[in-house]
């Protein structure tokens, strides 16, 4: 069975994801499958907007398929590149697409999963919502043009988010600014039904309008803990940070340390960086850029093969950091990640 399914329903132009086993991880088929479907629906006056959803009970999308990025490791960095080439171009095409763009992001969304769904423009959650760029954790770090997206969250929520990979709630990730609305999930069919009926020339607030009415105000987790994040994630060196942490003496403060003492010392500090270059890009595009340059870096070391062999294929979670610490992360080490010579992707 297709790993993309194209539908038209109405005046909607349907992707469904339909990689149900696998949390519907992007391989690059489906890559191209999606951005093949989205020009056609473009060019297409007969449909008004597109919906994004994932097959299967657990969650619209898991990322990319890394381990089909592993297992490609013996090509040198071919196989990667195209496939990141590819996405961040995908990524780049849904935020410009020039109809509403509406994703439901049910269940799990983390990863290539954020890429396919909060750079639209009608972005749902629900109560089911677990999102994350969990990518420090494997060795990488947020990309899909998160670099873009996070540096533009409220204060320093998308620092917070990039470095820890935490899993947040549907509710946090709207105060990210990553979502706009949360609907329960027990009425997306109905949703989804209703956006069938768009007019053709339907606006992004004509969308809305038809969302609005099914939406629920909820409660953000982290939102009391925003005033603590602003002042420790508020520096430019990751090591400053894990100090500012270890100052704070707080609950909070405490399970920071213990998440982000388990993720690659060296993506951390990339991830940082890319996230400061990000805030004074005047474009996504620009951010994409520099995230494939660090792609075309990170695929010359082991640090992303050695954090997918401990968390997918031998999963004993025991990843082999090299540095291990982040008082081994030089500006030489670092420089690479921006330096690389890559192609121009726009």
């Amino acid at each position: 069975m297709s790993e993309i399914l194209i539908a038209k329903e109405g005046t909607l132009g349907h992707i469904k994801l339909n990689r149900p086993k696998a949390i519907n991880a992007l391989t690059h088929e489906m890559i191209a499958s999606i951005s093949t479907a989205l020009a056609t629906f473009a060019a297409d006056d007969g449909i008004s907007a597109v919906l994004v959803t994932g097959e299967g009970e657990r969650g619209l999308c898991a990322g990319g398929d890394i381990r089909a990025l592993y297992e490609h490791r013996a090509s040198g960095q071919s196989f990667g590149m195209a496939f990141f080439r590819d996405e961040y171009r995908m990524n780049a095409q849904i935020s410009a697409f020039p109809k509403p763009y509406i994703a439901f992001m049910d269940g799990i969304t983390m990863g290539g999963g954020v890429g396919v769904s909060a750079h639209g423009s009608v972005r749902i959650v629900t109560e089911r919502t677990r999102l994350a760029m969990p990518e420090t954790g494997i060795g990488f770090f947020p990309d899909v043009g998160a670099s873009w997206l996070l540096s533009r969250a409220p204060g320093e929520l998308g620092t917070y988010l990039a470095l820890t990979g935490q899993s947040v709630t549907g509710a946090d990730a709207i105060l990210a600014g990553l979502a706009d609305k949360f609907v329960p999930s027990i009425r997306l069919p109905e949703l989804g039904d209703a956006l069938t009926r768009l007019p053709r020339t339907a606006s992004t607030a004509q969308a809305m309008d038809i969302v609005t009415p099914l939406c629920e105000t909820i409660t953000a987790p982290l939102s009391p803990y925003l005033e603590d994040i602003n002042q420790l994630f508020r520096f430019d060196d990751v090591r400053k940070i894990i100090s500012a942490l270890k100052q704070a003496n707080t609950d909070f403060a405490y399970q920071t340390l213990e998440i982000m003492a388990s993720k690659s010392p060296t993506c951390m500090q990339v991830a940082l960086r890319l996230i400061r270059l990000a805030r004074h890009a005047q474009t996504l595009n620009i951010c994409l850029q520099q995230e494939y340059t660090a792609c075309a870096h990170v695929l010359t070391t082991n640090e992303f093969y050695e954090g997918v062999r401990a968390a997918v294929v031998d999963k004993d979670r025991m990843p082999k950091w090299h540095p291990s610490s982040l008082d081994g992360v030089t500006e030489t080490l670092i420089n690479p990640y921006f330096t690389a010579s890559v192609e121009k992707l726009f």
